[in-house]
């Protein structure tokens, strides 16, 4: 089934907060369902995602046996997912950031809270043209179109730090499907604009002012991305951060990117390479934000 009219949106407005009641809430709006692991994002039917129905009954027997489990929702039928990642790896917040300025991102449904402090942005799938699922691992930004599936509120998800929960934070207005190819070429490196990773053991002068050249040089749609990845290069490298604003932000400014941009994309860069466990800022904060909405 897909949705042939984008302005209907097939997301329910309430959840229960028992998964398997909540399980029949999203089978009663038409959005189908397969149960996956409890704490887990594993399937536990044999087919996955192309197992899921809206069939009462057989949801009725899935949560029956497995009470716990958490709900999955496969993509690209009728909802597409954006997936921005925080992990110790990296935040994918200032690449967000990025593609709210060029207009990208705009005409979601909702916004789910993840269990790592992530967000996804829910979109209705485009009855004209499908899109495949992709991942951009060095923006930590992924798609969850065609193929995929995502694990939907209020699952949770069993962490060091507990059972997290997934979360419904906002409500968008008039939906609307969302330009995954335009997300993914604005995050695709561009050719020859590539860099080694930089090594702690051999950092020196020539590496840092090889880095500034490059943020430099980068072009619009790529700049904020580009900065974030060179200066997660040097924080990884144990430069300070002041240190790190210092060599960038000429780079930066030249490159077309405001001073205050700058600051808070380096601040997000070593924040991200210092990470040790789940981060305290409240992504509901960073929606409000981005999107000028309330709770």
């Amino acid at each position: 089934m897909t949705i042939t009219d984008p302005a209907t949106w097939p997301m329910p407005t309430r959840l229960p907060r028992e998964l398997g009641e909540a399980a029949v809430a999203y089978a009663a709006a038409g959005i189908p369902v397969f149960p996956c692991a409890p704490g887990q994002k594993r399937p536990l039917t044999e087919h996955g995602f192309q197992d899921a129905t809206i069939d009462p009954a057989r949801i009725a027997a899935w949560w029956g046996r497995y009470p716990d489990a958490n709900i999955g929702v496969p993509t690209g039928t009728m909802i597409d997912v954006l997936d921005v990642d925080v992990h110790a790896a990296g935040t994918g917040y200032p690449i967000l950031r990025t593609l709210q300025r060029e207009g990208l991102i705009g005409w979601w449904g909702q916004a789910v809270r993840s269990p790592s402090g992530g967000l996804h942005l829910y979109y209705p799938t485009d009855p004209e043209q499908a899109r495949g699922s992709w991942s951009r691992g060095r923006a930590h930004v992924d798609f969850r179109g065609t193929g995929g599936y995502i694990i939907a509120p209020p699952s949770t998800i069993t962490t060091g730090h507990g059972d997290r929960r997934y979360e419904v934070i906002a409500r968008g207005r008039r939906p609307r499907p969302v330009d995954a190819d335009a997300i993914r070429e604005l995050l695709t490196p561009q050719p020859g604009r590539t860099l080694r990773p930089v090594d702690p053991a051999t950092l020196r002068e020539g590496t840092v002012e090889q880095l500034a050249a490059w943020v430099a040089a980068l072009p619009e749609g790529n700049r904020n991305a580009g900065l974030f990845w060179a200066a997660c290069r040097l924080a990884e490298a144990g430069l300070p951060e002041l240190d790190t604003l210092g060599a960038l932000e000429p780079a930066a400014s030249a490159a077309g990117l405001e001073a205050r941009e700058i600051a808070a994309t380096i601040r997000s860069a070593h924040r991200a390479t210092t990470i040790t466990g789940l981060p305290d800022d409240p992504v509901a904060q960073t929606v409000r934000s981005l999107f000028g909405i309330g709770r």
